[in-house]
This record gives C-alpha cells, sequence and structure tokens, in this order.
C-alpha cells in the first residue's frame, strides 16, 4: 500500500507542474504538437517510446522480468509481422498492475496490465487482446482520435493515466477513476480512449485474421470478451477496466465468434509456454500466500497443466524461503525433463538459497555455454557472480554482461548490475559509465551528464575512454536542449 501511495503522490506532481516550464527534469516526456496536422513528430515518435518507459520505470509500474517481457514482445511482433504494416515499429510493455486493462499510445506502444494476462486461460486469449490493440494502431484509430483535441501535452496525458492506474490498483471505484480520468483535457477520450462502434469493428475484425494468421486460436479474442463480459458484478463496481474503453454487446460477440469460426489458424502454437510464464509472472507478482493457495489449486484440479503449476508454486516457496518445500518440487520437476531450461535455473537459484554458491555457478555456466545469448540465463548467471564479494567473479560478469548490453541496452536492472561488477572488478571507468545511462534509462539526464562531467575530469583516462565518454556527453547534452527547447514551444 506504501508502494501504491507513493506512485500515486509522484504521479499526482507530475501532472501539476507538466504545464510549466520546468517541470521535473528526471521524468522527462515528450510534447504531443500543437495542430491537429501533427499527432508526433518524426523525432518524438522515435523517443517516446523510451521516454514512455522510463515514465512507467519511474514510478515502479514496469514488469522488468526478462523471460515475461520476451515472452509478450515475440508474441506481439509475431501478430505484428501478419498485419499490413509489418515494418512499423511497436513497443510492447507489461505493467505492475492488478487491473485487467490493455491500451494502445501512440507511436506504436501497447501496454499489458498484469491484471489481464493473469485474468486469462490461455495464450490465444492474451493474444486476441494484443492483437486487437494493434489494429487500432494500424488503423490509426487512436492518432484520428488524438487528431480531434488541440494543443494537448502529452506529459499530461501519460501522466494522467499514471494517476487512472495507481487509483484502480489502490481500490479506487470505477466513478473516482473516470473522474481523474476526465480531469484535464477530457483525457478519457485520448489514451483510454472510448473507442467507437465502427473502431471497435474494425479492430476485431483486423485482429481476429492477426490470430489465425499467426498460429492462434482466432476464438481467443471472443473467448476473452465473454469472459470479461461475466465479470460484471451488477451490484459491484461495474466492469473490468478494459470493458468500460472497449465497450461490448451480445451482438459484437456474437460477430466475433462468428467470424472466427470461418477461419483457420496457420501453424497452430500449442501455447504450452504461456502457462509457465503466466505461472513465473504470478510468483512474482503475487503476495506468496495467495499465490501458494492458487497454484496448489489448480494442482489438485489439474485445469492448468500440471508442469506449468509445478514450477509456479515451487517459485513461490522458493520466494517465501521454504527450502526444503521448493526442492522437492523442483526434483518432481526435473525428474520429468532434466534438460528443461527454466527447471535448471529455478534449481540454480535453489543453489543459491541454499548456499551452495560453487554449484550454482557451475550450473549456471553450463546453461550459458549452451545457450549463448538467451536473456534470462544471462542475467541470472550475472546476478549469481555477484551473489558473494569476489573480484575473480565480478571481472566474469562484466565479461558476460558487455556483449549482452551491446544486444539489450535499455536493460536498467543488468547496467545497474555491470556498474557493480565493474567496480568490483577494479574498472572504475566502466563502472561511471554504466551508473551515467543507469540515471540516463530512469529519465535523469542532467545527472547522467554530471556524472560524466566528473569522469571526463580524470586524468588517468586513455585516448579511447575520453573520446567514447566525450561522444556520450555531446548525446546526452544536445538531447538536454532539444527538451529544453521543447519546453518553451508548449
Amino acid at each position: 500500500m506504501k508502494r501504491l501511495f507513493r506512485q500515486f503522490v509522484s504521479m499526482a506532481a507530475i501532472v501539476a507542474v507538466s504545464t510549466v516550464a520546468g517541470a521535473q527534469e528526471h521524468v522527462r516526456l515528450p510534447d504531443l504538437g500543437g495542430t491537429s496536422t501533427q499527432v508526433l513528430s518524426p523525432e518524438q515518435t522515435r523517443s517516446f517510446p523510451r521516454q514512455f518507459e522510463q515514465y512507467m520505470r519511474a514510478n515502479e509500474l514496469l514488469v522488468e522480468d526478462p523471460l515475461v517481457r520476451e515472452y509478450f514482445a515475440d508474441m506481439g511482433y509475431r501478430l505484428v509481422s501478419y498485419s499490413d504494416r509489418a515494418g512499423d515499429d511497436f513497443h510492447f510493455f507489461v505493467l505492475d498492475e492488478p487491473s485487467i486493462n490493455a491500451f494502445a499510445a501512440p507511436a506504436g506502444v501497447i501496454a499489458l496490465h498484469t491484471g489481464l494476462i493473469l485474468a486469462a486461460d490461455s495464450e490465444s486469449e492474451v493474444a486476441g487482446v494484443v492483437a486487437h490493440e494493434i489494429a487500432h494502431v494500424t488503423q490509426d484509430h487512436l492518432a484520428r482520435g488524438l487528431e480531434n483535441q488541440q494543443q494537448v501535452s502529452l506529459p499530461t496525458m501519460l501522466a494522467t493515466i499514471g494517476l487512472a492506474l495507481a487509483a484502480g490498483a489502490a481500490g479506487a471505484g470505477g466513478e473516482a477513476s473516470q473522474a481523474i480520468m476526465m480531469g484535464g483535457l477530457s483525457l478519457a477520450q485520448q489514451f483510454q480512449i472510448s473507442h467507437t462502434r465502427q473502431s471497435e469493428a474494425e479492430a476485431d475484425r483486423i485482429g481476429i485474421a492477426l490470430l489465425a494468421r499467426g498460429g492462434y486460436d482466432p476464438e481467443g479474442l471472443a473467448g476473452f470478451f465473454e469472459k470479461l463480459n461475466r465479470l460484471t458484478r451488477p451490484m459491484g463496481e461495474g466492469p473490468p477496466e478494459y470493458l468500460r474503453t472497449h465497450p461490448l454487446t451480445v451482438n459484437r460477440i456474437a460477430e466475433a465468434r462468428a467470424r472466427a469460426e470461418r477461419m483457420t489458424p496457420e501453424n497452430p502454437r500449442d501455447g504450452e509456454t504461456f502457462h509457465f510464464v503466466q505461472a513465473r509472472l504470478r510468483a512474482l507478482a503475487s503476495e506468496p500466500v495467495s499465490a501458494e493457495e492458487w497454484f496448489r489449486a489448480r494442482l489438485e484440479s489439474s485445469e492448468r497443466p500440471v508442469e506449468a503449476m509445478r514450477y509456479g508454486l515451487a517459485m513461490t516457496l522458493l520466494r517465501d524461503r521454504r527450502l526444503g518445500e521448493a526442492r522437492e518440487h523442483i526434483d518432481q520437476l526435473l525428474a520429468g525433463d532434466p534438460e528443461r531450461q527454466i527447471y535448471g535455473l529455478l534449481e540454480a537459484d535453489l543453489l543459491l538459497a541454499e548456499g551452495r554458491v560453487a554449484q550454482a555457478l557451475e550450473q549456471l555456466e553450463s546453461l550459458y555455454r549452451q545457450y549463448p545469448g538467451n536473456r534470462l540465463i544471462t542475467t541470472q548467471y550475472a546476478q549469481a557472480l555477484m551473489h558473494e564479494r569476489d573480484g575473480e567473479r565480478a571481472e566474469r560478469a562484466t565479461e558476460i554482461l558487455r556483449p549482452y548490453l551491446r544486444d539489450h541496452p535499455d536493460d536498467l536492472r543488468m547496467t545497474e548490475l555491470y556498474a557493480r561488477a565493474a567496480d568490483r572488478a577494479g574498472d572504475p571507468v566502466r563502472a561511471a559509465e554504466a551508473l551515467a545511462e543507469s540515471y540516463y534509462m530512469r529519465g535523469g539526464i542532467p545527472e547522467a551528464i554530471v556524472q560524466l562531467e566528473r569522469l571526463i575530469e580524470r586524468e588517468d583516462l586513455d585516448y579511447y575512454q575520453r573520446s567514447r565518454i566525450n561522444a556520450r556527453l555531446n548525446e546526452l547534452r544536445s538531447e538536454r536542449l532539444r527538451l529544453r527547447d521543447r519546453e518553451r514551444g508548449q
């Protein structure tokens, strides 16, 4: 509850100052543009996804687990590849929010709430929502809605969304959330767009086609809509949040079902991985007691894949430091499939918790060599190498993190880990550069500049270090100037 209150206060502060010069510099967002003829400039289109990510991260709303992030990003990119705008840039995020919701934003940003993912029974249900939101973007529904607004500040819009997220997570009712959303230039008509019947029907039609082409069950969207409809409580808080912005009718669901029945998925997927990713997300996002009860109930009923439920239960028990019980379930998983990568990673986590660090590192090194470039293995191995204060292990961590960060430069957790590893390995220059990047990824351009300005004053820098640092300083200073110019033009 303290975290939610902190989020609510921080986002309220952003709303209060975003319309004046000198707004918070550590959470910097682009302006939307002043007329209906320009929704986002090319520069803003390029920068907005990164700044959206910084904003969500600064307010502790971003799910950064590599397996969860990559799975849903892969789902989104797969669906986009079958659209008529496959060459456009899209960006997929999972937000740590218990409400059942998802939304599309400018520049191809699509966000899923954890509540929606956890409410689904299958991969195709979530894919249906993602496909529907992709269709809103490819058909320019969001842009058309935004073009009807004049002089709308994008920082204000995003901050208002943040307020609505915080209010919903804190238990505010539908009327309270709607009041927040309606404040400040009728923002409910922009990001949390109340789509027209025509745009909803078009997104349904295109989304269902994308599902079939992508190998998902085309009935996933209609099935999920039916589920959301059943969740409506006549005497309670009203329908799930997603239905407030994507209203349903009996005819709409029937049309979606009929359309899906006429389609056959191409190269159908088995959807098994979804249940493991969903179980991992539940174990990470829920309180251990409630997660344990949920997994045990499904294990008894066998209504979900047994191995995925056991995996989630083992993760939950491990998180709760009940190592003996976790070991029993992990051993059962390994007995059934000793080569499964995520089981080996889970056992490595258990070995660390048991204090068997050398064994854990040996297992992770083996996995790292078997699956080079695997994001989850690399990050877990690097974290394990930093489990104890050991210079040689820290140096090994820098060796595997340096190429990793070239491929994933926006991974904040690994950038911060690299800063610690470089410092422990006796490389203060690389450590300071990584620390500056971590400031930048949190939206702190001034702090990143100060860090690099201090670093460039060192007399022991060689030519290549000085050139690299100067180049990055120039990039950051240019970005700061662009942001200041944009503020003055608001």
